[in-house]
């Protein structure tokens, strides 16, 4: 019993660093777990009338699904998890961009009379684009070469200078907001897509389209996580480390 009345004081980030399995069982309750983390679980259950001993109970039972899903991210020196979502999330959304525009572009040709949401989707996603592009280019020119000199200095037991930013927090505020915003930009794609499902006379394009956006919406709720759960709340506490 205290140990039910502890995990619902628990924030649902914290759970999903700790397992990111249970980020599965979130999702099916509607439970945003990367822009929202911060809230506890029994914020949540109440706000949505869900019952906490419930879902308590299905993280509980949660197995292995995926090798995926087993890397235990928090355990990561902060360095090499900037590392990998630069080279894994950062190069999949850059290469995944221009094959979905070119793949929206022709279903709304094709499709867009019969199912003008096409024409919303499509817009949407070029709004994400351009803003995940701005967004990653400063991670990867400004915040994660910051965090790679602050782990680098305390190996060293070096002092580390300053940035131009004044403090790791400023930019994380940025870059979480921005993470905010992009969220609530794939829940309305979600939406106007009835969750990805493609309508009776779809095309192949037109499913393979619907699934890759999917995909790439999952793949950015890990690559959320990642740095809202994990590497920027460690990062301000190195930051915090050197006085």
């Amino acid at each position: 019993m205290e140990t039910l009345l502890k995990n619902t004081q628990k924030q649902i980030g914290q759970f999903v660093a700790e397992d990111f399995r249970t980020a599965a069982v979130f999702s099916k309750y509607g439970i945003d777990f990367c822009c929202k983390g911060d809230r506890t679980v029994e914020e949540v259950c109440t706000k949505n009338n869900i019952d906490s001993d419930e879902l308590l109970g299905k993280l509980m039972e949660v197995q292995i699904s995926s090798h995926e899903q087993n890397i235990d991210y928090k355990s990561w020196p902060l360095d090499l998890l900037a590392e990998y979502i630069e080279k894994k999330h950062h190069r999949y959304v850059e290469e995944k961009i221009p094959v979905l525009q070119q793949f929206l572009d022709k279903l709304c040709k094709v499709h867009g009379g019969r199912h003008p949401e096409l024409l919303e989707i499509t817009t949407l996603f070029i709004g994400c684009s351009k803003e995940l592009a701005s967004h990653m280019k400063k991670e990867e020119l400004i915040l994660f070469p910051f965090i790679k000199r602050m782990v680098k200095a305390k190996i060293e037991s070096l002092p580390v200078q300053s940035p131009q930013f004044g403090t790791v927090e400023n930019p994380i505020a940025m870059m979480k907001h921005e993470h905010d915003q992009e969220g609530e930009r794939f829940r309305q794609i979600a939406k106007l897509s009835n969750s990805y499902t493609p309508p009776a006379d779809a095309c192949n394009t037109y499913k393979v389209t619907f699934a890759m956006l999917e995909e790439f919406e999952k793949d950015l709720h890990l690559h959320i996580h990642l740095e809202n759960n994990i590497l920027f709340p460690k990062a301000i506490e190195l930051e915090q480390t050197f006085g």
